[in-house]
């Protein structure tokens, strides 16, 4: 399965692919306008044994087919701990 990968301007590791280049029809506004301006990154052809940094390849797919977009959010941060002394 073939999709194009798009990154947020706004939000640093945020991502967004959808199953046919430059068609965000399926994407809904309030997260287009959430992901600020966006710039073109890769195509890339998903399998389901592809590995992908950081998500399931099916899961991937498996979004693509059903709604036409996957939103790839960026890591969690935890804040580090206290040291108690």
């Amino acid at each position: 399965m073939l999709c194009f990968i798009y990154k947020s301007s706004k939000k640093e590791h945020l991502y967004l692919y959808i199953d046919k280049k430059d068609d965000f029809s399926k994407v809904p506004e309030a997260l287009f306008i959430r992901f600020g301006k966006i710039e073109f990154v890769m195509e890339l052809e998903l399998t389901p044994e592809r590995r992908l940094a950081r998500e399931d390849a099916e899961k991937v797919m498996a979004a693509l087919k059903d709604k036409g977009f996957f939103v790839q959010l960026p890591p969690v941060t935890l804040p580090m701990p206290l040291k108690i002394q």
